[in-house]
């Protein structure tokens, strides 16, 4: 029996374009995310518990996606009626109400070129993907979760910062790296910057492995 590998895009790949009617009007996906962080996320489908507790997630955490200049971005393979349906009802019981926008994709269209059916799961639902997209509409980073996972918004929002900072400061960030710790700088490249490292006061693991603070703001 033949299969078929589902498509997807990779880290540094330009973020697919597309093309949909959301809850918050019709998008042109390229358009929207221009000179802004994005966060591109899927869940399985409208009325399910887990996706329930997620979608809450990033909504409750609206403020501190508006503060980092990320646009939030959700989708399901469900019609335009059934979000607009879904979202009234999670306002109604908790209190909760979903801003950003939601993509109904009915067609799978968004979901195939973004590589969120995988058949082993479902070929019917999208599983629980999350794509970060740069300004320059650029993806950075991509996780993905089986349909009977949720995931975990604090290490959604420490990746965020992590990306954020490290492009900033021209860094990279050690395991587990959180704000306020030290960062990795590059290794040197010539034997005299191997020297002038030496002589830095940079924290010396070795001459390849340095940290250093970063500042505050």
């Amino acid at each position: 029996m033949e299969t078929t590998t589902p498509s997807m895009p990779r880290i540094g790949d330009l973020a697919p374009d597309f093309e949909s009617m959301t809850t918050t009007g019709k998008m042109k996906f390229s358009e929207y995310i221009k000179d802004s962080w994005t966060i591109l996320f899927s869940h399985p489908a409208d009325f399910t518990p887990v996706c329930t507790t997620e979608m809450s997630g990033f909504a409750l955490d609206q403020k501190f996606f508006d503060e980092h200049q990320t646009k939030l971005v959700g989708l399901s393979i469900d019609s335009i009626h059934a979000h607009i349906a879904w979202v009234n009802n999670v306002k109604k019981n908790t209190g909760v109400l979903f801003e950003f926008p939601i993509i109904a994709d009915i067609d799978m269209s968004v979901s195939k070129l973004y590589g969120m059916l995988q058949p082993g799961e479902s070929e019917t639902a999208a599983v629980r993907a999350v794509f970060f997209i740069d300004p320059a509409g650029k993806i950075r980073l991509i996780m993905y979760y089986p349909l009977n996972v949720g995931r975990n918004m604090e290490e959604i929002k420490r990746a965020l910062i992590a990306l954020q900072t490290a492009d900033k400061h021209k860094v990279a960030l050690p395991l587990n790296w959180t704000p306020g710790e030290k960062a990795i700088v590059p290794p040197p490249k010539t034997v005299e910057e191997m020297i002038a490292r030496e002589e830095s006061d940079y924290e010396m693991v070795d001459f390849y492995l340095a940290k250093k603070e970063l500042p505050l703001n």
